[in-house]
């Protein structure tokens, strides 16, 4: 078997990987979203797509593959509409932009019509191979996926994202024992602060911002974080002083309708009860009067309600970042105290800037263990950076596994 690397090989974003066997099987086909769009490179002919959850540098080009194709795309439900979410409202905002699309609608929905709907441990035939899928405790509906072949009865595991340690709402990944393991390395070189400790800092420093009469501003990702968040604050009785806005507000709906694929479902349920859903304008301005919490996209500060809320703020209102802000993005530029450019103006932020490490991501204590708990032959490591994919090759090698870390358009070849 050939594996080729197409995108997310020493780089995060943009992932798409091709397994060349009897069938040709693609693993995600992702673009990168921020700054200058970069795709894939040439993927050829799919007999089969495995998509590991619905965050757009997974899943973002895999409309593409259906323009003179229509094969099978395995995946959970909840990840399918997700992705119908994010891909609608990147289709809107090209068409806004004037930006050349790079899919039609019709691609879209030929897409949508062809996936097969998976859920976690249940196993589904393709040709000569068992497709299973477990969970990756990443987001909802993410997902580790074995590929086992019948005839050799060798395993292939590809976690996408993924994270071994509870969340709020999500379980932790379920290990696959498996010969070749392809992993993600993100945050390969460290670990991410103590879960408990992060969050207790995080929610006294937003009591101390509302109590005196600040807006505590949470800039967050539409899909997972957003709904994350909301459950901590439920389940610290601040649910009831939020406010939820933008596109978290239609991810949190799907999420409510698949709460089986979460830890606590009924958390996220009563936090959405008790928040209130902005709709209209004049909700927007109730809730930067102070004294109350927005969560509201984007959290990379790209665009969103986000971007109107930061220059309404009061002086004693603060804004926590929650998740990784990629350079050049005005997430970026706030953490580095540079103003941001809003409506291609710039804007100078006087408020205190916040930085909690919330990640859905492995870190690197996380990886080595998960890699032990799979005890595969082989490891091919993924979607990071050529620092941080360095030092996970150099801690796993010296544990005994045989290590590999493609570039993009490298090719690896396997026994399988």
């Amino acid at each position: 078997m050939r594996m080729r690397f197409l995108g997310g090989a020493g780089e995060v974003g943009r992932s798409a990987f091709v397994i060349e066997d009897e069938k040709n099987i693609l693993l995600d086909c992702g673009l990168k979203v921020e700054n200058i769009a970069e795709y894939p490179l040439e993927i050829g002919k799919v007999d089969a797509c495995i998509l590991s959850h619905a965050h757009l540098d997974h899943s973002g080009y895999l409309p593409t593959i259906y323009r003179d194709a229509s094969p099978p795309t395995f995946t959970t439900q909840p990840t399918m509409e997700l992705v119908g979410l994010l891909i609608e409202d990147a289709m809107k905002i090209a068409k806004r932009r004037h930006d050349k699309p790079i899919y039609s609608r019709a691609d879209f929905n030929e897409m949508l019509s062809k996936y097969v709907p998976c859920e976690y441990g249940l196993e589904n035939e393709f040709d000569d191979y068992t497709i299973t899928m477990r969970d990756a405790g990443h987001i909802l509906g993410s997902a580790v996926s074995s590929i086992e072949k019948a005839r050799s009865g060798r395993t292939l595991a590809y976690t996408g994202d993924f994270k071994l340690w509870e969340q709020t709402l999500q379980k932790g990944a379920d290990p696959v024992k498996c010969d070749i393991l392809v992993m993600e390395a993100t945050y390969g070189s460290g670990d991410h602060p103590d879960r408990d400790n992060l969050v207790k800092g995080f929610i006294e420093d937003i009591k101390s911002v509302v109590d005196n009469g600040g807006t505590a501003l949470v800039p967050v990702f539409a899909v997972g974080r957003s709904q994350e968040v909301l459950a901590i604050l439920e389940e610290h009785g601040l649910a009831d002083r939020t406010y939820l806005d933008g596109m978290a507000r239609a991810a949190t709906e799907i999420a409510l309708a698949h709460k089986r694929f979460l830890k606590n479902g009924r958390l996220l349920a009563e936090g959405v009860n008790k928040a209130s859903v902005v709709e209209m304008q004049h909700a927007r301005r109730n809730a930067v009067k102070g004294g109350k919490i927005i969560l509201t996209t984007s959290g990379m500060l790209t665009g969103g309600p986000v971007l109107n809320y930061i220059t309404q703020l009061n002086r004693n209102s603060k804004i926590f970042l929650t998740g990784f802000q990629v350079e050049g993005t005005n997430g970026h530029k706030l953490l580095q105290g540079k103003p941001l450019i809003i409506d291609g103006k710039k804007f100078s932020v006087k408020n205190e800037v916040g930085f909690y490490d919330l990640s859905a991501h492995a870190g690197k204590t996380e990886l080595k263990e998960y890699a032990r708990l799979c005890s595969p032959e082989e490891i091919v490591l993924v979607h990071g950076s050529t620092e941080n994919i360095a030092a996970a090759a150099d801690s796993l090698s010296a544990e005994g596994f045989k290590v590999h870390t493609p570039k993009v358009g490298d090719t690896i070849d396997f026994e399988f």
